[in-house]
């Protein structure tokens, strides 16, 4: 079963210096029909304007997941870590026990397009974490490049949790497929471009749950960035 998610059925919230498009229940923005989807809490579109950012605030029992598509954004947060992210970096905080942070648009001139996500964790009270690792646009490139899983396996970062996330960038005409397990189910992003799936028409900001596996066909309409979400089944204890 495909279930979609247009970019325009998400919350918005236009703050002057943050765009924000909010896929599940978030800050002022609440759907009961949309507060998670699996082990999948969070999926923030945000664009942030130069020189703008989020001051230091703290989080815990979350794993969060900073996916970049434009512009570069400066990170600090209470574990010592201080760096500058960019396009193709992709970075995993283990909030657990408590991380304090701190996020920042590092350009004076130029916004940046970020996609940040948050899991729920495979249990609380975990020691907090960091890693960060820059994955070359030849990675993605019409395949199935793993950027964060348990373990850390096939050089992706890890995460505390049960939870496959793959990216893609399918070049105009191309195909991708993608083959489900029975137990699992997956949550598709498209972060830009357009393409079908299974036939149906995605653009930039779309998104589908899909489960009872099946296999996934996507076909670019023009050059296209998702990212796929293989997750514990929504049957399971993490159901939406």
């Amino acid at each position: 079963m495909i279930q979609l998610r247009r970019s325009e059925q998400r919350g918005h919230a236009n703050h002057g210096w943050l765009d924000s498009y909010h896929s599940f229940s978030f800050s002022q923005y609440y759907d009961p029909q949309h507060m998670s989807y699996s082990v999948l809490r969070v999926i923030n579109e945000d664009v942030v304007a130069a020189g703008q950012g989020f001051g230091m605030h703290p989080h815990r029992d979350m794993e969060i997941i900073t996916y970049m598509l434009r512009g570069e954004l400066q990170h600090k947060d209470s574990l010592g870590n201080g760096s500058v992210i960019a396009a193709g970096d992709v970075q995993r905080m283990t909030a657990g026990t408590g991380i304090v942070h701190s996020e920042f648009n590092a350009s004076a001139t130029q916004d940046v397009h970020l996609l940040q996500i948050w899991l729920l964790p495979e249990a609380n009270g975990l020691t907090p974490g960091y890693e960060e690792k820059h994955f070359e646009a030849a990675e993605k490139r019409d395949r199935w490049c793993l950027v964060a899983a348990r373990g850390g396996r096939d050089g992706a970062l890890h995460i505390n949790q049960d939870v496959a996330l793959y990216a893609s960038v399918i070049s105009a005409g191309n195909r991708l497929d993608y083959s489900m397990a029975p137990d699992r189910s997956v949550y598709l992003q498209v972060a830009r471009g357009s393409l079908r799936l299974n036939g149906e028409l995605l653009d930039a900001g779309d998104a589908a749950k899909i489960d009872q596996a099946q296999a996934i066909s996507l076909q670019a309409l023009e050059e296209a960035e998702i990212l796929l979400f293989d997750l514990p089944s929504v049957a399971g204890p993490y159901s939406s």
